[in-house]
């Protein structure tokens, strides 16, 4: 669902509109800036860079749109995730709760009107997801970004607004 709402998948059949756009009228290339100007993902395994370090991870979204100041919001994201005395580690050097915190300050660094969330406590333990989660609501409620998650956490699905629940593909409540 993640992949279709963000134009990386091609829906069969249907239109998807992202922020009034409809994504598959575009080409990839048009895509990708849009999928850069306004979603921010969060995914189960991480998906940080093995070579770059905390800091560096948080860095690159900005680098790649262009920001002059990348290092010092990356910086300032980090420390707001509570990891000031981490930003040099590598991930292999950090807890898996520390990953999903990079990854999370990674997601909201370019301020997306958009997140999107895959499994985001999948690999964590009970108490590090809680407070991961407490903590993505918190900048979520910060910073105004529609947050969308996809999970099978039913105390997490509590947590949300609003709850879509999906089987075989097809919306049962």
């Amino acid at each position: 669902m993640l992949g279709l709402l963000a134009g990386l998948d091609r829906p069969t059949r249907g239109t998807v509109l992202l922020d009034g756009v409809d994504i598959f009228k575009l080409d990839e290339d048009e895509r990708a800036v849009l999928r850069g100007k306004l979603l921010g993902f969060m995914f189960q395994s991480f998906q940080l860079l093995p070579s770059l370090t905390a800091l560096e991870n948080v860095m690159l979204p900005l680098e790649l749109s262009g920001a002059d100041n990348a290092r010092e919001v990356a910086h300032t994201w980090l420390v707001r995730v509570g990891l000031e005395k981490r930003v040099g580690h590598y991930p292999k050097q950090l807890s898996g709760g520390e990953q999903q915190r990079v990854a999370i300050a990674r997601a909201f660094v370019t301020h997306p009107k958009m997140l999107f969330a895959d499994e985001p406590t999948g690999n964590l333990d009970a108490a590090t997801g809680t407070q991961i989660i407490d903590l993505m609501f918190t900048l979520n409620r910060e910073q105004g970004t529609t947050l969308i998650l996809v999970t099978h956490d039913e105390n997490l699905s509590a947590r949300c607004s609003r709850v879509i629940k999906l089987a075989a593909g097809k919306v049962v409540s």
